[in-house]
């Protein structure tokens, strides 16, 4: 029987996005839960184009003496899955935790999933128990799981929760993906032999407000669609053959009517007419909008345009300052 090797080092990846009023006490309580683990871990803080003070605040945390915290400086917003991809280019743990900046998923979980993950599981999902969200974010969440499962097939609870544990391989195996849009826990779900989730505890947001507006989410859904599934593409096949049949059949009742009772009675429908014409018309820009997405996809890969770009590594074990230009390219 397989076994993984033993796990004796842990990294955290956190994306941060202007959350300068949580970073301390997510700092404080991520190094005081890693500290009891009695194995190596590193903190990996990314930047991801913050416009307040957090981007000083993560390299004043590294700079400071035996600092397990590691900061990568992205030099623009390029999104929550980009910035973690780039922390995982920068992590060295047998165990990748990613973990939301806004300490809604208490740091204090950690443990238990490098437990879990300890079991044998490739991936160790979460599933947020007692939700503080709005009433829109916890409804929003729920069609977005169930359309996932339905999408891919694999049925896991709370797919929109960061709080995750990857072993080394899996990470590995995203990180040679070529797509440049990327959700990571479905990424991940295609690689894992073994993948489970666990309940945990869900706190109300302390400071500041998400980062997923309404356009955010209907542009996530829209990356889901096009980034999971061709089958957007073959929906719309179907849809346009049903299309065209009822409108070859709804022409011939139309002139039978036309013969039987007059033509007075086929001038009463034009009304008619011209409803299910604008339904068609409707159902045929729906189309292209899916095709469009389609489209503008196949440009951005083959543009080949890099996925994050960083401008400066702060490493504190070292106490060295790495200023460099990187390009992810993959």
């Amino acid at each position: 029987m397989f076994t993984f090797p033993t796990i004796k080092k842990v990294s955290v990846v956190i994306p941060v996005f202007n959350e300068q009023e949580s970073l301390p006490a997510l700092i404080q309580r991520t190094v005081a839960t890693c500290e009891t683990l009695g194995r190596a871990y590193e903190i990996v803080l990314v930047d991801d184009g913050s416009n307040d003070n957090s981007a000083r605040l993560m390299v004043q945390s590294s700079e400071m003496p035996d600092s397990h915290v590691i900061a990568v400086l992205l030099n623009r917003n390029y999104g929550q899955h980009a910035a973690i991809m780039a922390g995982f280019s920068h992590a060295s743990g047998d165990v990748i935790i990613t973990l939301d900046a806004d300490l809604q998923n208490p740091p204090e979980e950690i443990p238990r999933l490098v437990a879990k993950a300890d079991e044998g599981y490739d991936v160790v999902g979460t599933v947020r128990q007692n939700r503080q969200d709005s009433l829109f974010r916890k409804i929003s969440s729920r069609l977005i799981n169930r359309f996932i499962q339905r999408t891919t097939g694999k049925v896991m609870g709370d797919y929109g929760c960061m709080l995750r544990a990857y072993r080394r391989h899996i990470v590995d195996a995203m990180l040679t993906c070529h797509e440049r849009s990327t959700f990571i826990p479905i990424l991940a779900n295609i690689f894992a032999r073994k993948a489970t989730e666990i309940p945990v505890e869900h706190a109300e947001r302390q400071h500041g407000d998400s980062k997923y507006s309404m356009i955010g989410l209907i542009s996530l859904m829209y990356d889901l669609v096009t980034c999971l599934t061709t089958t957007p593409l073959r929906l719309l096949s179907v849809i346009g053959s049903a299309i065209a049949l009822s409108g070859f059949l709804l022409t011939f009742v139309l002139v039978a009517l036309r013969l039987v009772l007059g033509p007075e009675w086929a001038a009463e429908g034009v009304f008619m007419l011209f409803a299910f014409l604008f339904s068609f018309i409707g159902a045929q820009f729906v189309g292209m909008g899916i095709l469009c997405e389609y489209i503008g996809r196949i440009y951005n890969d083959v543009r080949a345009r890099p996925r994050y770009f960083v401008q400066r590594v702060v490493k504190g074990e070292t106490r060295k300052d790495e200023t460099r230009q990187e390009s992810n390219v993959k």
